[in-house]
């Protein structure tokens, strides 16, 4: 790779070990994929885990005297202030929470803990150069705002954020963000449900850079971001097109380069009735609970839940994750005191694959995000995937058709 001076500065140890560590990191990175050079970045997000591995890193690099030259925002752990009074919470859970959150304030971190910035905190304008990892983020600023971040590993978007540069190479180059499946939906999408099913069909859109055509014109923020968070989670997919709603996409054409696919996709109703059978429990059964927020939950999610549970009582738990602006515009509004006359939680700064749910351990409960039923199945939950709607009312019963 062909280094500046000051990056081959940082490489040796001229600006300290820590950012000498995470450039010879990202120079390996970048000579595996045949980069011929580093770019400055001037946005990132790090997907941190909240686990021992994940804490070792940041702890190394920090021990290193590593500080963020960009200041990342970073993904949720679990609200201490919320489960630490938990009689259920073991104490090894608290502390590696604690830790996590003290070298990442240290590291310089933005202490977001959300793992949907790019709809409020960190927002990358059109062609701007970035480092995000998270399953959810990387294609929606890929894909909705056209900015340009390869799939970072939460590892390497915190390197980015130490030395300032990624090594350019993958989606920051203008031929690898052109597509080249093209993806028809001849399914009915009705809400931004089927999003979430449409996103899990990875298997059958294949590797490469997805091309939907046949969608909506007005296609809702929840619904893209459903998209995007559940095409990470049947696949790995950096970007998709939507024709005539993302901005690299206006047309057929400019999506796909004026070169033809190589191959093309149909989705049906059929199809999307099947891949929901593959990732649901069985209907018509009891649930002890109910999960939403798997990417977090918007303001307008947490509206529409409160709309329907106002006046009335849930039979079982609820959680609503989101984040902590959401949770505070959810207390001035009303919509937070509904929830909770209701029998509901809304928290902020929490994941669904933490280890602050041990009493749901064995339970199963409802939730419309199939990524949240996929990861939370190491935490010993299973659910029943249904819409948004479906679910809320099912809490309010205690069963789900």
């Amino acid at each position: 790779m062909d280094l500046t001076e000051q990056q081959r500065k940082m490489l040796e140890g001229e600006c300290g070990e820590g950012a000498a560590l995470a450039m010879k990191i990202q120079v390996a990175i970048g000579r595996s994929f045949g980069a011929k050079r580093m770019v400055p970045i001037t946005r990132a997000h790090v997907a941190l885990s909240n686990q021992e591995a994940d804490l070792w890193f940041a702890e190394k690099l920090l021990s290193a005297g590593a500080k963020c030259k960009v200041q990342p925002t970073v993904n949720p752990g679990f609200s201490l202030a919320y489960f630490e009074k938990a009689a259920s919470l073991p104490d090894e859970a608290r502390s590696l929470m604690q830790r996590t959150h003290n070298a990442y304030k240290e590291l310089g971190a933005v202490l977001s803990y959300n793992c949907t910035p790019y709809l409020g905190s960190n927002i990358p304008r059109f062609g701007e150069i970035a480092a995000f990892s998270e399953s959810s983020a990387t294609p929606f600023v890929n894909s909705v705002w056209g900015a340009r971040s390869n799939r970072e590993s939460a590892q390497s978007a915190l390197c980015a954020a130490v030395t300032g540069f990624v090594p350019e190479y993958g989606l920051l180059l203008d031929e690898n963000r052109l597509g080249n499946i093209l993806v028809e939906v001849k399914a009915d999408m009705k809400s931004d449900f089927e999003y979430q099913l449409l996103g899990y069909m990875g298997k059958k859109i294949g590797t490469g850079v997805p091309v939907f055509t046949g969608l909506p014109e007005n296609i809702s923020q929840e619904a893209l971001m459903n998209l995007g968070a559940q095409l990470n989670t049947s696949g790995a997919y950096g970007m998709f097109h939507v024709v005539g709603v993302t901005p690299e996409a206006r047309t057929l054409e400019q999506a796909f380069g004026g070169k033809k696919p190589l191959r093309k996709v149909v989705i049906t109703n059929d199809d999307l009735r099947d891949i929901l059978n593959v990732i649901s429990e069985p209907g018509m059964r009891k649930i002890d609970f109910a999960m939403f927020g798997c990417p977090h939950f918007t303001l307008k999610q947490v509206q529409e839940i409160a709309g329907m549970v106002r006046g009335k009582k849930l039979a079982v738990e609820m959680w609503i994750l989101t984040s902590s602006y959401v949770r505070e515009m959810a207390d001035r509004m009303g919509l937070l005191k509904i929830i909770n006359d209701a029998g509901g939680h809304v928290v902020e700064d929490t994941c669904c694959d933490q280890p602050c749910w041990p009493h749901l351990n064995g339970k199963t409960g409802v939730t419309e995000s199939p990524k949240c039923a996929y990861y939370t199945r190491r935490r010993g939950m299973s659910f029943v995937v249904r819409d948004l709607r479906t679910c809320v009312e099912a809490a309010l019963k205690g069963e789900v058709e």
